[in-house]
């Protein structure tokens, strides 16, 4: 009885087997059809919440057509004439090289207090070549609160960086006073018109203190139309979030800037304030360009996130309308201290 059990039990064994195999083909196909439903599932969703993950691809300058689109300094050629140097070569824009370069995390005070004195760099942050006359005059202006740490990393590379760019430059840090919410686009208003205070510089470049540029031949001047320089961010996977894109690091020339009357004084807390600039770029017949993907590189320096204005919808909605009596035409300040410091000019403001 109990063998006649096992031999039944056997039987039903193989048979089951070979039913299994007999439906393994169609087991197989429900299989990857499912696989394929939520690939497809998680796709969909994806796009559907980062739909600027997609933004691989936008229209840039090619690398060997860089040079072409760039916009010199007005008193370069003078200035080589009277003072018999020649004009400083455009070679680091034939930069071929694939490496990225990275910030060092851990910047001491001895790093700093010896960067001045090995690089030259004067009083306020200030430098420019002395072999040749640099082709380009660039202020770059930096809005500034309670990030330190940043501030250190962004100094020490900075300076390295610019210099191997042959760039007449100062670096201005513009720091509002603990009273309001942070206001960064009348932060780089007032570091516009302090600037000037100091030199006639004909480039501007708007530039976040937590942003650092990863590749040489990203060069810091101006093109002939404003240039978005941090379009690709290793925090947005090196992709575009979306093509209307203007924030982060900026270029533009001065006398675009008076054109589209600077930005906005209205953004009070986070957000906002890049768009309603891009806006006003388009409203004055400008368009934005961008280097290559390649070039623009940058590494965004971790910290924590702000919240969102609540106000930055309705006045991005109602920019449209202050675009001319809303600028560095309406800018009202009060300086409360200004020192040259050994790596930057330092302007704390009360707005």
């Amino acid at each position: 009885m109990v063998l006649k059990e096992r031999n039944f039990t056997e039987q039903d064994c193989h048979l089951y087997i070979i039913s299994l195999v007999s439906k393994m083909p169609n087991l197989f196909c429900q299989m990857v059809k499912k696989m394929i439903l939520i690939l497809l599932t998680v796709i969909i969703i994806t796009y559907c919440i980062h739909p600027g993950r997609f933004a691989h691809y936008y229209t840039f300058i090619k690398e060997e057509d860089m040079v072409h689109e760039l916009e010199e300094s007005p008193l370069a050629q003078k200035l080589s004439e009277t003072s018999g140097l020649p004009l400083c070569p455009w070679h680091i824009l034939n930069e071929s090289s694939y490496s990225l370069l990275y910030p060092k995390k851990n910047v001491t005070q001895c790093d700093l207090n010896e960067l001045s004195v090995k690089l030259d760099i004067k009083l306020g942050g200030t430098w420019k070549p002395s072999n040749c006359v640099s082709r380009f005059d660039v202020a770059i202006v930096v809005p500034y609160r309670n990030r330190q740490t940043q501030l250190e990393i962004f100094l020490l590379y900075m300076h390295s960086f610019l210099q191997k760019q042959m760039i007449n430059y100062r670096i201005l840090i513009i720091e509002q006073v603990e009273k309001k919410d942070f206001n960064r686009a009348k932060l780089l208003n007032i570091g516009y018109i302090e600037a000037l205070k100091l030199f006639p510089y004909h480039c501007f470049i708007f530039h976040d203190v937590d942003l650092i540029p990863q590749k040489q031949n990203n060069i810091y001047a101006c093109t002939h139309q404003p240039r978005h320089m941090s379009s690709s961010l290793n925090t947005f996977r090196y992709n575009l979030p979306y093509r209307g894109l203007f924030g982060g690091a900026v270029a533009i020339l001065k006398s675009q800037f008076e054109l589209v009357n600077g930005f906005s004084n209205m953004f009070f807390g986070w957000g906002g304030e890049d768009d309603d600039f891009q806006s006003r770029i388009n409203h004055k017949g400008l368009s934005i360009c961008r280097f290559s993907p390649r070039v623009s590189r940058y590494v965004m320096l971790t910290h924590s996130k702000e919240l969102p204005s609540e106000t930055r919808f309705s006045n991005l909605l109602a920019g449209k309308n202050r675009y001319d009596v809303d600028g560095i035409n309406t800018l009202v300040y009060t300086v409360r201290n200004s020192t040259f410091k050994p790596l930057y000019t330092w302007i704390l403001v009360d707005i």
